[in-house]
C-alpha cells in the first residue's frame, strides 16, 4: 500500500523556475498567489533600504513574503499550511542588482557583468502561524567577457527582463558563465538543499 503523500505546502511565488524545482525533489504545493504581485504589494517593500548589506536585503523580503501569504491564506480561509517564499538578488560590490526595469537597464547590468565575478543570493523563507524560519544561499558566478552584439542580441530575446541581474543560468545566458561556486538551483532562484532540510524542520517530509 502506497504511503498517503502529506498536504500540499503553499508556494509564494510567480516563478516558474521554483515550481520546477519543487517539483524536481517532489515537493507537493499550491500556487498562493497576491493579488498585485510581490513588487506592488504593499505588505512588501522590495526596495533596498538605506546602507542596507544585500544579504539583509534578500532575507528580508523572503520572510516579509512568506509572513505576508500566511496572512493571506488566513484572510482567504484557506487550511493551515507551510508558506514557503524565497528572493533572489545579486551582489556587485556590495550593490544590490535586482530585475532590470526594461531592456536598456537589462543590457547596462550584463556589460557592467562582462569579465568579472559577482554574488549570488538567494533567501528561502517558510512561514506556518507565526513562526518564520529562513535559510541563505550565496553563490559565486564568473562571466566571461562578453561582447555587445551578443549582450543586444540576449536582450531582444527577452529572456533578461523578469531575472535578478538580467540573466538566467538555466537559458541561453549559461554560455556567459566560465565559472560558479556555491548552489546551481540557488543561482536559479530556489537552492534545494537548504529548502529540503528547512521543510523538515516544518515536519515535510523530503
Amino acid at each position: 500500500m502506497s504511503p498517503i503523500p502529506p498536504a500540499p505546502i503553499y508556494l509564494a511565488s510567480r516563478s516558474p523556475r521554483r515550481r520546477e524545482l519543487l517539483t524536481q525533489i517532489g515537493v507537493h504545493y499550491e500556487l498562493l498567489l497576491f493579488r498585485s504581485g510581490n513588487r506592488h504589494d504593499e505588505e512588501i517593500l522590495e526596495s533596498a533600504l538605506p546602507d542596507e548589506r544585500p544579504e539583509d536585503y534578500v532575507v528580508r523580503v523572503a520572510r516579509a513574503k512568506a509572513a505576508h501569504g500566511v496572512r493571506l491564506s488566513r484572510l482567504r480561509g484557506l487550511a493551515p499550511r507551510p508558506v514557503l517564499s524565497a528572493d533572489t538578488t545579486l551582489d556587485v560590490d556590495g550593490v544590490i542588482v535586482g530585475k532590470p526595469a526594461d531592456e536598456a537597464e537589462a543590457a547596462a547590468i550584463l556589460k557592467h557583468l562582462s569579465g568579472r565575478a559577482h554574488r549570488v543570493l538567494t533567501a528561502v523563507a517558510i512561514a506556518r502561524g507565526d513562526t518564520i524560519e529562513h535559510a541563505l544561499s550565496i553563490s559565486e558566478v564568473r562571466f566571461r567577457v562578453l561582447g555587445d552584439d551578443e549582450i543586444r542580441r540576449y536582450v531582444r530575446s527577452g529572456e533578461p527582463l523578469d531575472k535578478a541581474g538580467a540573466y538566467g543560468i538555466q537559458g541561453h545566458a549559461a554560455i556567459f558563465v566560465a565559472s560558479i561556486a556555491g548552489s546551481h538551483s540557488g543561482i536559479v532562484g530556489l537552492p534545494l538543499c537548504e529548502t529540503a532540510l528547512l521543510l523538515r524542520q516544518f515536519g515535510y517530509p523530503v
